[in-house]
């Protein structure tokens, strides 16, 4: 029985290598479903070779997802980041391998298409830009191709995002996804309503008031949860790698911001997790 989810996690990256099961363990103990999120090809693969190594070990943990996917930080060589892979792992994609992620895609297990989306934070020039849209376009169109919804990340670059979409909006049909770690705008967000997504909220509401308007703007019938570990530990964990137990203490919070009772707020997350994925948590 699941009674908590986290959306969007990486329970398969380098920050949990010695410990996973331990870590998916607690999450299991604790009622906590949740989705390791891909990233390039490398951290795609493993988040489903993850599912079947812990169905290997606990048969009965039924609710661990997977999506597959290239990060817009991967069509190039990056900056390393030691908790995500080995650095010889950062140098890039060229281009989006549609076959090598369809095929993974077409798992059972794997729920949609991402981290895929925009990312500006650390853009050089506008060619990078072109690719990341062309890249981020390949991906919607795997998104429908297989029915499976997106799984989007966006850092400074919400109103190309929103371009994007609406230019591939007869693409999203009923299966546009999730807004992941949503920073953006009330006027963002009422565009991506329209559009059909919905909107993870991890940690990072616990400790700043900077989402406060809107969390209270989106309905409860498109919030959802996530940690994003092992980045951005909520408060009273805050400074330590995050992990999926500590999504509890994001749904505690989003309550509170949404003046709903705790359960029944937990209720709700698995009501809309379950009319995107199509999970039954009977």
């Amino acid at each position: 029985m699941v009674k908590f989810f986290d959306a969007h996690t990486h329970v398969q990256f380098n920050a949990f290598a010695h410990d996973w099961k331990d870590v998916l363990d607690r999450a299991f103990k604790n009622q906590i479903g949740l989705i390791n999120v891909g990233t390039n090809k490398i951290t795609s693969q493993k988040a489903l070779n993850l599912i079947n190594d812990y169905a290997n070990l606990n048969s009965k943990f039924l609710y661990i997802y997977a999506t597959v996917g290239l990060h817009p930080i991967h069509i190039k060589k990056s900056f390393h980041d030691p908790d995500e892979l080995e650095e010889n792992d950062f140098m890039g994609e060229n281009d989006f391998d549609y076959e090598f992620y369809r095929n993974l895609a077409l798992n059972s297990k794997v729920l949609g298409i991402g981290e895929c989306g925009l990312d500006y934070f650390r853009l050089e020039n506008n060619d990078e830009k072109f690719k990341q849209i062309d890249i981020f376009q390949k991906q919607i169109k795997l998104s429908f191709d297989i029915k499976k919804p997106l799984m989007i990340h966006c850092r400074n670059a919400y109103s190309d995002l929103i371009k994007v979409l609406k230019n591939n909006k007869n693409l999203l049909n009923n299966y546009s996804g999730i807004v992941h770690f949503f920073s953006g705008s009330k006027d963002d967000a009422r565009q991506l309503l329209d559009l059909g997504f919905y909107f993870t909220f991890g940690g990072v509401i616990t400790f700043t008031k900077n989402y406060n308007e809107v969390i209270r703007f989106i309905p409860l019938n498109r919030i959802l949860s996530e940690t994003d570990a092992p980045y951005v530990a909520p408060v009273p964990y805050r400074g330590k790698r995050n992990e999926p137990l500590y999504v509890i203490e994001v749904v505690k919070k989003l309550a509170e911001i949404k003046n709903i009772d705790f359960n029944d707020l937990n209720v709700k997350i698995l009501e809309n997790l379950h009319n995107l994925f199509n999970i039954n948590f009977n």
